[in-house]
């Protein structure tokens, strides 16, 4: 497998592997951008990099220093955090646990980084190109009534969030920028093993089995082994992914041993992952992202109908992680087998043609344009992407009926 991680701020330069395959003539030829207009865009993207969650122990240590953290001065602008009404910002218990642990060098685990701060920077430029530059869609100063931003309730999402709109917006602004956030309970931007308890019941023992699978298994007992972990040490190759990324990507030494092992730790983190979310069982998927895709497919009915409560919307930003991205890609059949870098992005354009008023959307993650499965090409006709959106999409109250419906189960 390719290193996708040796550079930082690696957005413009990560080639996909998604092959000829991935593209269709079938509707392209017909909804060209001019004969349609663009409506609405909708962003959902991976925070930038970061800090560790946790260390791999018994290796090397990396200094995880304050000055990794500071704010490039083209990054700031004038926001404020609410909850989705517009009131406090809720309690954060995901973050309180990060505080109650620091890394070598004196940071809190799980923090964005300047490197972070500046990879949203540039996708918030990406955006910028194409949004204003390329077409004027946006206007180009920020104004809350045509763009809505949410976050998780986490720190360095939040401050993604803001990065991304100083990157679209070049920091002009005509109006404070609200980022709106939710309480844990209740959160939709990944998925929430905290508030479903059914998911929970699902998946929460296939983390710690993931580990356990034979493959898997020996090549962490062989990497422990070559690292010098001790065994009774508790490691895991997402864990030791998320150390070895973040050090590569902030330039912090690895252990030399790393270097034949890359490749594996990618791949078996991967595997961990797909164990975890299991695509193949569908209300295992549904769970993850069923109220996200219900909200996405809201907004994109929403403008078409003229029912949205903001008539001058034009642009939905999700400031999110890479285990939001991954069930998205898995739903939606396009997931490649590769970890989603920092400050990846899923955006989902909504375009309609000028005379037949036919709608279609456009999917593109990290820059591409994808196929997907039901579509009959990139620009997928509305009918066949809601379909294929449908086999996911929850409403609040049937994932709530969902997630309490553990009574009477088995065990898995």
């Amino acid at each position: 497998m390719r290193n996708l991680w040796t550079k930082a701020g690696v957005l413009g330069s990560v080639s996909m592997a998604f092959g000829s395959m991935f593209w269709s003539q079938k509707k392209t030829e017909t909804t060209q951008t001019g004969s349609t207009t663009l409506k609405l865009v909708q962003v959902l993207f991976r925070h930038g990099a970061r800090t560790p969650l946790k260390s791999i122990p018994d290796v090397m240590e990396a200094q995880w220093v304050p000055n990794l953290l500071e704010p490039p001065a083209h990054t700031h602008i004038n926001y404020v955090v609410t909850d989705l009404e517009g009131g406090p910002r809720p309690s954060s218990p995901v973050e309180d646990s990060y505080r109650a642990n620091i890394l070598t060098g004196g940071t809190y685990p799980g923090q964005l980084t300047t490197v972070g701060m500046q990879q949203l920077y540039e996708l918030g430029e990406r955006l910028r190109k194409r949004y204003i530059q390329d077409t004027a869609f946006l206007n180009p100063t920020f104004s809350p009534t045509e763009v809505y931003v949410r976050s998780t309730n986490i720190v360095r999402t939040i401050e993604s969030a803001k990065c991304l709109v100083a990157g679209l917006f070049q920091q002009s602004q005509s109006d404070m920028v609200s980022i709106l956030t939710t309480e844990a309970e209740s959160e939709i931007l990944y998925p929430n093993y905290h508030g479903c308890r059914l998911l929970k019941h699902l998946s929460g023992h296939r983390w710690a089995e993931s580990s356990t699978l034979p493959d898997i298994a020996a090549d962490l007992r062989s990497i422990q082994s070559a690292l010098g972990i001790a065994a009774h040490q508790r490691v895991d190759f997402i864990l030791i992914r998320d150390d070895m990324v973040a050090r590569e990507t902030h330039g912090l030494p690895c252990p030399p041993v790393l270097d034949s092992w890359r490749n594996t730790v990618e791949q078996r983190a991967v595997e961990m992952i797909c164990h975890i979310y299991e695509p193949s069982k569908r209300e295992n998927l549904q769970l993850c992202v069923g109220p996200l895709f219900h909200t996405l497919m809201g907004n994109i009915e929403d403008q078409l109908q003229g029912t949205t409560s903001e008539p001058n919307r034009k642009l939905f930003l999700y400031s999110a992680h890479d285990t939001t991205l991954m069930p998205c890609l898995m739903a939606l059949g396009v997931f490649d087998m590769q970890w989603p870098p920092y400050a990846a992005d899923i955006t989902l354009e909504l375009h309609q043609h000028r005379q037949t008023k036919e709608a279609f959307v456009k999917v593109s993650y990290i820059g591409k344009d994808q196929l997907i499965p039901g579509c009959s090409g990139v620009y997928c006709p509305l009918q066949e992407f809601k379909q294929a959106f449908s086999n996911y999409s929850l409403t609040s109250e049937l994932y709530e009926s969902l997630c309490n419906r553990t009574e009477g189960m088995a065990d898995p």
